[in-house]
């Protein structure tokens, strides 16, 4: 009997060591940090808004404002070449005698040539305050810009997050299965043992391989939906999709409930009520804009040209040479007195615009209102469920301890024992799910107020 026991002890260390040796080389970790690092510099959306917000960044420039004078510049050169013959008629004299024609005169290769340049500015000294508020509206339209940047990122981190939480939580579930399939094998190895020595029946054995059966499926299942995970997650990272060799962190630190709650008192940094807030302003400057029409506008100009000109001798006047220049300035006073009607018409309508401005504000700020009084709702029960989950599986893990202690002593069935094993893996299983549930409210309650780029995650 003692042989028989040195037996098998050696080879369940013969199986354990031959298991270690087994393993895989560790994948590489990316870490949070890492995947956000990532996110940020290849995500297609995120590099999508980044070019918008430098396309607002050129168009807020002083070169893109107005303010500036416009100079233009113009040269001429010409060229001819021509041939010429002149004929003389017959004339008379004082006496009325008739003289004979002069002999024709003729001309060849005349070349003539003409030359011009000229350079001109005009300035638009007043034009009824309309490109003061313009130029307002391209820089607030960066700043919407630039907001529409933080909103994207925002968004895509709550992705980011929620898909790598997601392979975090498939990774400790595939880990549970498989602690689980190396109880039930030791179960089955057990119950071999005790059939050969008559102690139990076949039934054990069967019982045991059926169990065995069961575990490797769900750990397939388990590898299936965690390799579809990563690739969600390469995915949002925009890295190769198939590159599925990493491990992501599991361990998860929540924040304290208070500090969380605190973010709430103040949400002006919310980039929804900022947006809304943007578009408000570049409305009431746009009723400005408008108003600028039915005021004067004052420009300046000023030119200098230079010409020259290059003419041949002809029949009548000797070779010659011209050259002049000039300089102009002037002042130009233009008010639109009455224009049909369409100033009005457009001022009123940039009213319009302002008023739905306002009132999608006071809209946006009551949505958000709902939406934090939701998350937060969401935020604390996420965390009681958490709390109420572990103890649970404290419990499930005692009952099981205490079941396969009995199941030694022969007091209880392998049937009895499996449903103490399924109950802990299920216990186990939604307290990571509630584990994970609990951060994505945290983080969601974090984007609300404002906080989520200034948080660890």
């Amino acid at each position: 009997m003692n042989k028989k026991l040195q037996i098998v002890g050696l080879m369940v260390i013969l199986f354990a060591f031959a298991k270690a040796n087994s393993q895989q080389a560790p994948e590489p970790l990316l870490s949070r940090q890492q995947a956000v690092e990532l996110m940020l510099q290849n995500n297609f959306d995120i590099q999508i808004s980044e070019n918008q917000l430098e396309v607002a960044d050129n168009n807020k420039d002083i070169l893109n404002s107005g303010y500036l004078p416009t100079v233009s510049g113009t040269a001429g050169a010409n060229y001819s070449n021509t041939d010429n013959r002149t004929e003389f008629g017959s004339t008379r004299d004082d006496n009325g005698v008739l003289v004979p024609p002069r002999a024709p005169v003729i001309l060849n290769d005349q070349i003539s040539r003409r030359y011009n340049a000229s350079i001109g500015a005009d300035y638009l000294l007043f034009d009824g305050l309309g490109r003061f508020y313009n130029y307002k509206i391209l820089q607030e339209q960066y700043n919407l810009s630039d907001l529409q940047v933080r909103q994207v990122v925002e968004s895509t981190t709550v992705q980011l997050m929620t898909v790598y939480y997601e392979v975090a939580r498939l990774t400790e579930n595939l880990s549970i299965f498989r602690e689980t399939l190396n109880n039930t094998r030791e179960r089955e190895t057990r119950a071999k043992y005790q059939f050969e020595y008559g102690q139990v029946n076949k039934l054990e054995v069967l019982n045991a391989q059926v169990d065995i059966t069961t575990d490797s499926i769900n750990i397939l299942n388990a590898k299936q939906n965690l390799e579809n995970a990563k690739r969600d997650l390469n995915l949002v990272m925009n890295r190769e999709i198939d590159a599925a060799a990493f491990t992501v962190d599991t361990l998860v630190t929540l924040k304290p409930e208070l500090e969380v709650i605190s973010y709430l008192e103040e949400v002006d940094d919310n980039v929804r009520l900022m947006l809304a807030r943007s578009n408000v302003q570049i409305s009431e400057w746009d009723v400005n804009t408008a108003k600028a029409l039915l005021l004067p506008r004052i420009g300046l100009s000023g030119s200098y040209g230079w010409n020259r000109a290059e003419d041949p001798e002809s029949a009548f006047f000797p070779s010659r040479t011209s050259t002049s220049d000039a300089l102009n300035l002037g002042a130009t006073l233009t008010w639109d007195i009455f224009d049909g009607g369409r100033s009005i018409t457009g001022i009123r309508n940039a009213k319009i615009t302002a008023e739905n401005e306002r009132l999608r504000l006071q809209q946006t700020e009551k949505q958000v209102m709902r939406d934090i009084a939701n998350a937060r709702g969401n935020y604390q029960n996420a965390i009681a469920i958490y709390n109420l989950q572990t103890q649970n599986v404290e419990t499930n893990q005692n009952n099981f301890d205490r079941s396969q202690e009995r199941y030694r002593l022969g007091q209880i069935t392998s049937i009895e024992l499996r449903q103490a094993q399924i109950n802990l893996v299920n216990a186990r299983t939604t307290r990571n799910q509630a584990k994970y549930v609990a951060k994505l409210a945290e983080i969601q309650l974090l984007q609300l107020a404002g906080e989520l780029l200034s948080q660890p995650l």
